[in-house]
């Protein structure tokens, strides 16, 4: 017998395991022979540390890449991390400030030192606790986004862009985040339902007394004001036709315009317009050539336009606006309102429409093949729901804002020369070339050129990612790229298919001809028990690195694995951490049962005999259905059909039915088939549970060093034994059924019984496993018959009936009253089940199915009725 520890010390085995791997480079890969199956890591922030999303993500993705190393690919799994540019910014401000240091106050180039001081210090953390989680990225491929070759990647496909006309440089009205005080795409802004106010003004009527009422949620964008539009067919208005208005404390008259855009049923049906504020309203005013006046700083102040309050916060200003505009009674009337306010996605601050000099990528052209490969499943998302919603934002596309006023990040490659105009270049030198091209009479030194001040957005070097991992921009003909692209599965949350699996599409498609992957699996959002999504500010994430040191790495993983299928969210509760860490108990309390057996060499019992085939049909049968599952990318069911496999079928049947007595060996067939099965089970296991199925595997059979499970060889279903699985599922049911009797008449386990079954269809298949069904149920005699036995209770399984003669442990006249009670109860049913049935009303006004269910009830009631009364004849 091999001395095994008690219990399983999941941290111990997990760091031993993890750094064995490392040292034996199993994580590695290189280009091959093999079949490459390739997964590149949506990169987390730089920034970020393990939540409850990464480690859900992380663990599909290691399990799919443990499962292909297994079947014989060359998997490849690369890691890195993403420079968020402002997230990173913010952190590196922060910091700055408790020092006493303002941006302001620094150069670019004395700003970047400090960014990179900070990412070399804290950056990369959330990388190091994924290997707790036992990711098995290669981790000498570990990718930044800022790093020289990415960077370089970055650059170039800028100016390739700009040199095909599909980057731009013009005034649109942006989203502008007043704390980051950059622009923000229409992706990185947040829509949140907030209780705000309508506020109903007078606008008067020019040269009247009379006056336009006009709602608005944004008193203080009436600074900004340059006409008010109405419905041309709303007839309330008509009279306004060549009229102005007066803007109410600003005195600014203004034209009154007609426009269909109008929605007449909001607030009056007379509309502000602000064109300097509002995308629509800046649409409007492009349309009828109205003036534009931007009132607001880019820190969300008042700017000089804003007049008596320039240098206040916009908040501050909405509320002593709307004060002045009392005390003067030009307010009709406020009311409550409830709308949703775009906010940034990064601070939170509440978004501000913004006209403004930025970059954009044109992605018309760029989204065109990119819907066309996604919709004919080309690249199939997992679950295709998601294909509509992709379909809905591809063919809406609009222009992307690329530009960030930031230092963080890769500098956009563009320069102004003294006359005002731009050269893109991939370096100083290049661009002074081309503007000496250009302008030969000019004579410009590198002096003469200003590179432009801002960064890219983040997302820009994100929908490189599958083809800069490999250096597929700079050498699009390496080995490395030919052999790992285009990879195989993104594992990724459905909130950024737009900002980077939309775009990744595009980049593919563009730079390599070729999609980046072939499958997109979307994960759910992690939410707590009241279906709130978890996060910091509600306090209710747990943390990632607590619950490892508490259930282990395989209890999580399998925790958050069972309870999320594809594309749905997780209701998280720690009790499927708990489940989990409790499965892998259970297989290291089977693994020490198995090994505790006596080994001899002994004739096999026939009962072992059938168990081992029966296990063998049973495994060949799931193992057909896990390829099956995980072809559909059905995780969460594959998991739970292997952890029923193993705590069922394997543990409370097959080890039970082989199970030597007490003090007794076992045949040596019997104990090395065991032994192969244990080591099959934990293969199959092992992408979902590295950790324990490694250290079982070690201790199933002696080993050398290097014989790791995780290289070894996934087993694989053949033809299905279906003739094998029937019986014994018979033979399950019937012990089942012989089970309950036991425990409805409270029979100890330790008291034999006799049973005996009619001879009947499946009576061959009892005969057969008599055994193992003997041995199962404790019986001391197990026969058919032909004749129905008295004294005893009958019970049917299938078309069998068996019979168990009552022993001195059950009281005959308690048994008696409870059939009889048993029959009363079914009589009464029956009674109001035929009342019902005898009304010609409802059997003729009744949909069918109705009456066909009120029908079966009848008859299961009547042959109810007729087995309870046999049984209690059967006691008389």
């Amino acid at each position: 017998m091999t001395e095994i520890a008690s219990k399983y010390e999941a941290k111990a085995i997990e760091d031993k395991w993890y750094a064995k791997w490392m040292n034996n480079k199993c994580f590695a890969s290189q280009p091959d022979g093999r079949k490459a199956f390739t997964i590149v890591i949506p990169p987390p922030n730089v920034t970020g540390v393990l939540h409850m999303g990464h480690m859900l993500n992380n663990t599909i993705q290691d399990v799919l890449v443990r499962r292909a190393r297994m079947k014989g690919f060359n998997a490849c799994w690369v890691p890195g991390t993403d420079h968020a540019s402002i997230a990173t910014e913010a952190k590196v401000v922060a910091k700055l400030k408790e020092e006493g240091i303002n941006k302001q106050d620094l150069s670019r180039e004395e700003f970047l030192a400090h960014a990179w001081d900070w990412k070399e210090k804290h950056g990369g953390i959330i990388l190091q606790q994924l290997k707790k989680l036992g990711a098995s990225c290669d981790w000498d491929r570990t990718r930044f986004t800022m790093e020289e070759a990415l960077y370089e990647s970055v650059i170039d496909v800028f100016v390739d862009l700009y040199d095909k006309g599909l980057i731009y440089r013009g005034v649109r009205m942006v989203n502008w985040d007043p704390v980051a005080l950059t622009a923000l795409s229409d992706e990185e802004v947040i829509f949140k339902e907030q209780n705000s106010k309508l506020y109903y003004l007078k606008y008067k009527i020019e040269n009247s007394e009379e006056f336009v009422v006009v709602a608005t949620t944004r008193p203080e964008t009436i600074l900004g004001d340059t006409a008010v539009c109405v419905h041309p067919e709303d007839e309330r208005y008509s009279s306004l036709k060549g009229k102005r208005l007066i803007v109410p404390l600003v005195g600014r008259s203004v034209p009154v315009i007609f426009d269909e855009y109008v929605d007449r049923e909001f607030g009056t049906g007379a509309l502000k317009i602000t064109p300097a504020h509002d995308v629509n309203d800046y649409n409007l005013g492009l349309k009828h050539k109205l003036d534009v006046i931007d009132i607001f700083n880019d820190n969300g102040t008042l700017n000089d336009n804003g007049g008596v309050y320039a240098s206040m916060d916009r908040f501050d200003c909405r509320r002593k606006i709307v004060e002045d505009l009392q005390e003067a009674g030009l307010v009709f009337k406020i009311e409550d309102y409830n709308n949703k306010i775009g906010c940034s996605e990064r601070t939170n601050a509440v978004i501000e429409p913004k006209l403004s000099l930025q970059w954009f990528v044109r992605m018309e052209k760029l989204a065109k093949p990119a819907l066309e490969v996604v919709m004919n499943d080309t690249i199939r998302f997992h679950p295709a729901k998601f294909k509509n919603v992709y379909r809905h934002w591809m063919e809406n596309v609009k222009d992307w804002c690329i530009s960030r006023q930031l230092w963080w990040g890769q500098r956009i490659p563009a320069y102004y020369l003294p006359n005002r105009e731009v050269v893109v270049a991939k370096t100083l030198e290049e661009a002074l070339a081309k503007a000496r091209e250009r302008f030969p009479e000019e004579n410009y030194t590198s002096a003469d050129l200003k590179q432009d001040e801002d960064v890219l957005d983040t997302w820009f070097s994100s929908w490189l990612w599958p083809i800069s991992v490999f250096d597929g921009i700079r050498h699009p003909d390496n080995d490395q790229i030919r052999y790992y692209y285009p990879t195989d599965d993104l594992i990724t949350a459905p909130e950024i298919i737009f900002f980077w699996v939309a775009r990744m599409i595009m980049a593919g498609l563009e730079y390599r001809k070729e999609v980046p992957f072939r499958n997109v699996y979307f994960t759910g959002i992690v939410r707590d028990k009241l279906g709130r999504k978890m996060s910091k500010s509600l306090g209710n994430s747990p943390n990632p690195i607590e619950l490892m040191d508490r259930y282990g790495a395989d209890g999580v993983r399998m925790g958050m694995l069972l309870a999320s299928p594809a594309g749905n969210d997780l209701p998280f509760d720690e009790s499927y951490c708990e489940q989990g860490r409790n499965f892998s108990n259970k297989i290291w309390n089977a693994l020490r049962l198995v090994k505790s057996w006596k080994v001899e060499q002994l004739p096999q019992p026939d009962s072992s005999r059938k168990a081992v085939e029966w296990f063998e049909a049973k495994m060949n049968a799931t193992l057909c259905e896990l390829e099956k599952d995980f072809s559909n990318y059905k995780l969460s069911e594959a998991l739970m059909t292997v952890y029923k496999f193993i705590w069922d079928d394997f543990c409370s049947w097959y080890l039970e039915i082989i199970k030597p007595a007490y003090q007794s060996p076992i045949d040596s067939e019997t104990y090395e088939r065991t032994l192969d099965i244990f080591e099959r089970l934990m293969k199959i296991l092992h992408p979902f549970m590295p950790f324990v199925t490694e250290e079982i595997y070690h201790m199933i059979r002696q080993r050398k060093e290097d014989d790791f499970l995780m290289l070894s060889s996934m087993p694989c279903g053949t033809e299905r034994d279906d003739a094998v699985l029937e019986c014994f599922a018979f033979v399950q049911e019937f012990i089942a059924g012989v089970r309950t009797v036991r425990n409805e008449k409270n029979i100890a386990q330790k008291v034999a019984l006799e049973v005996y079954y009619s001879n009947g269809r499946e009576s061959g298949t009892l005969a057969e496993y008599a055994d193992i069904i003997s041995k199962m149920c404790n019986l001391k005699r197990f026969e058919s018959t032909s004749e129905k036995v008295g004294g005893a209770i009958a019970k049917m399984v299938g078309t069998t009936e068996f019979f168990i003669p009552l022993t001195g442990s059950v009281d005959k006249d308690e048994e008696k009253r409870k059939i009889e009670a048993d029959i009363k109860y079914y009589e009464g049913f029956r009674a109001s089940v035929m009342k019902k049935l005898s009304n010609e009303s409802f059997v003729s006004k009744a949909p069918t199915n109705i009456v066909e269910a009120e029908r079966k009830k009848l008859s299961d009631s009547e042959q109810k009725i007729a087995l309870l009364k046999e049984q209690l004849a059967a006691l008389k």
